[in-house]
């Protein structure tokens, strides 16, 4: 199977490609990605602007450059995402309908999700060091151009996200300068809080850039410690994209950096000397500076070091973005799928009472794309899944959706042929009912659904809650 990572970022934009093994793992008793081995790893670009927006022109070529020598067909999972600043330039949406005419029926993860973005990066940079710390949690720290995304998680599962809009690229300036070339308006809307007057043309002095970090440094400090009282301020809110509201697990938390600033950070406690003043044209370098001296983290990050690195939010998407279904999934029709960003609303078992699942069913109606309902099953499935199944026929027996209008039911258990045969009678009803089993349920709020391939799909969750 071929996966595919992209990642358009606020400062860099890249590419990974890599296979994988499709295999029956006998203790779980799934079917799973495994034996991953990348094929081609681009170089990281800058990402290309043009005016306030994307340059699209330039974007192309990227991707074709990239994706040169791998088949639309060929593409199995993985996806790409749009992080930082860049997902809120006006032709984002521009750029996801290139991704999506490249990769075609391949998953697509994008813009828009930083929480989804936290989930990446903490599982691209340190799940693996993680596991091999079971009992102590871990805060992931993923600093890019445009955004920190935060991450709490202990044995390589993910228990609380977040995001800042703190990122070396809100003040661009001239490279080896602190002349200033462009502000974010978050930037903007600081240097008025901080009352530095300054603009594009304008240089800042060395104080004036060390008053900035110093409200980077802040943010950070306070939403990794769980101190909610800076945030009760109007400033400090903008900054806040995304609430991280750590549990107690945070006062003993090991502090781990990926992105291009982490990157930075770990290069330099590794014995490399720091780039030239201002070297990337941004204020990255000097907050990498900043933060390998911070006391307690230090010892962090020389002790505990991340596989991700700067490209942690790609290697997410590419290693653990994609889940592969059971071949027992009920699919009467493959040519309905793939299908995106079908919203998750809610979950259903047997104990839910009628009015509840009509309510949900309701919704699923109303949603252009239809929806999808988790399915949660007691301990004697076999009996459960029959009663279940049976009512959820005579609902739909009530014309409750549309014909043609997709209801995806998405179960742990490798029981989805015998789900779907009962909510369908048999295949009587005629309803565009997909039933997804042996899949991990994330606490997301859309699924999507690849091209059936060897009698399997490929899935996967964004809009992480």
């Amino acid at each position: 199977m071929n996966l595919v990572g992209l990642d358009f970022g606020t400062t860099t934009s890249s590419a990974v490609v890599a296979t994988a093994q499709l295999a029956y793992d006998a203790v779980t008793g799934r079917s799973q990605l495994s034996q991953l081995s990348e094929t081609y790893r681009s170089e990281m670009v800058f990402t290309p602007m043009r005016g306030d927006g994307l340059d699209l022109e330039q974007l192309e070529s990227y991707l074709q450059a990239w994706l040169a020598t791998t088949r639309r067909e060929d593409i199995f999972g993985g996806g790409a995402l749009l992080t930082g600043l860049t997902a809120q330039k006006a032709n984002a949406a521009a750029l996801i309908h290139l991704i999506e005419r490249r990769l075609g029926a391949a998953l697509i993860a994008t813009a828009e999700d930083p929480c989804f973005e936290s989930w990446l990066a903490f599982m691209g940079s340190c799940a693996t060091l993680s596991r091999n710390y079971p009992d102590t949690p871990l805060i992931n720290v993923d600093i890019g151009g445009g955004t920190t995304n935060l991450a709490l998680g202990r044995n390589g599962e993910v228990l609380r996200t977040g995001s800042l809009f703190v990122g070396a690229r809100h003040v661009q300036v001239e490279p080896g300068t602190y002349r200033i070339v462009k502000l974010s308006r978050y930037a903007t809307q600081l240097f008025d809080n901080l009352g530095i007057g300054k603009g594009p043309g304008d240089s800042l002095a060395s104080e004036e850039v060390e008053r900035i970090l110093d409200f980077y440094l802040m943010l950070l400090e306070a939403a990794i410690a769980g101190d909610q009282e800076p945030f009760q301020n109007p400033i400090v809110r903008l900054h806040e994209q995304s609430p991280f509201r750590p549990s107690p697990l945070a006062d003993k938390a090991i502090v781990t950096l990926s992105g291009g600033v982490g990157e930075l950070v770990y290069s330099h406690l590794q014995g490399q000397p720091w780039p030239t003043t201002t070297a990337f044209g941004d204020l990255g370098i000097d907050l990498a500076r900043r933060l390998a001296g911070v006391p307690g983290w230090t010892d962090h990050f020389r002790r505990y070091l991340p596989a991700g690195s700067g490209r942690a939010t790609v290697y997410g998407l590419l290693q653990y973005s994609t889940q592969v279904s059971g071949n027992t999934l009920f699919l009467p029709n493959p040519s309905v799928l793939p299908l995106r960003n079908v919203p998750i609303v809610g979950s259903i078992s047997v104990t839910s009472t009628d009015e509840d699942v009509c309510g949900l069913l309701d919704l699923i109606r109303r949603s252009p794309k239809g929806g999808s309902l988790r399915v949660k099953l007691a301990m004697d499935g076999e009996s459960t899944i029959s009663e279940l199944g049976r009512r959820l026929a005579g609902m739909l027996e009530k014309n409750f959706l549309p014909a043609g209008h997709p209801l995806i039911l998405v179960m742990e258990e490798n029981l989805g042929k015998v789900l779907g045969n009962y909510v369908t009678s048999w295949g009587r009803i005629r309803s565009n009912v997909v039933v997804i089993d042996e899949i991990k349920f994330r606490n997301a709020q859309f699924i999507q659904i690849g091209s059936l391939r060897n009698h399997v799909v490929p899935i996967s969750f964004h809009g992480m809650n």
